[in-house]
């Protein structure tokens, strides 16, 4: 009965590890490892300028954990590229915000910077202006983008000392459409920030070329006469017309 023993013990230790062991067939079939990702896709549709192509290649770049870090740095650029040029903002600000992650640069900053401003944070561009001038102080775009946007927020706050004041005498509002800015203080605000842009535009640009100036001025000699002839029709929206006008006096501005 003694001698029997060991041998019991040792059945019953190789049924338990038979039990707890994996089957030998499974040995390396599924390692749990991503496949690694060739570049050459995401880097020919960038060549070839194809958008989608950036979308779909780079973003298989993008997502593969096996992808260096390099490869992954330039492939978020130019999807970020492709969706600012899609007027998806969020979705290209997020990818310069992963560039900036994985390696701090001052044109990623400066790009990132632009889009804030094109979004109206205006504090955020400041901070990615800033941010790209601290690692190059002579990056001459960030410090264009900085003065500038520095300018129209100086610019901003004077305006406030006139809230809901438009930029013609309401005494003496003689128009429709006139007196209903007056009764707005939202549209007041717009009025005045369309004249004072468009002052700025008009005699930066006449200082260059005076006929420059007389073309930019009846620019906005025909946004009012079309303001005028539009108003109180059912599909005309004075306050969309109205920032759309102011939109279009801050792109000239910066550019």
């Amino acid at each position: 009965m003694v001698a029997e023993m060991p041998m019991r013990l040792k059945v019953l230790i190789v049924g338990v590890a038979l039990l707890v062991s994996p089957p030998l067939h499974a040995t390396g079939a599924d390692t749990g490892t991503v496949p690694p990702v060739d570049p050459a896709a995401c880097w020919a549709a960038i060549t070839a300028g194809d958008d989608d192509k950036v979308t779909a290649d780079c973003g298989a770049l993008i997502d593969n954990e096996k992808t260096a870090k390099a490869d992954r740095i330039k492939a978020l650029v130019a999807r970020a590229a492709v969706f600012a040029r899609k007027d998806q903002l969020d979705r290209a600000i997020s990818d310069y915000g992963e560039v900036l992650r994985l390696e701090p640069q001052a044109d990623i900053y400066n790009s990132r910077g632009e889009l804030w401003w094109k979004r109206g944070d205006r504090p955020k561009a400041l901070a990615d202006f800033g941010a790209a001038m601290k690692l190059n102080p002579d990056h001459p775009t960030a410090k264009g983008n900085y003065k500038r946007l520095a300018q129209e927020l100086e610019r901003l706050g004077a305006l406030m000392a006139v809230a809901g004041k438009p930029g013609f005498n309401c005494s003496t509002a003689k128009r429709p459409v006139e007196k209903a800015i007056c009764a707005s203080p939202e549209l007041a605000n717009l009025d005045r920030q369309i004249n004072a842009v468009n002052s700025k535009v008009v005699r930066d640009a006449t200082a260059d070329s005076p006929r420059a100036g007389r073309a930019l001025q009846q620019q906005q000699d025909e946004f009012l006469a079309r303001r005028n002839a539009s108003f109180g029709r059912p599909d005309y929206d004075l306050q969309k017309a109205m920032n759309e006008r102011l939109q279009r006096l801050l792109e000239i501005e910066r550019y």
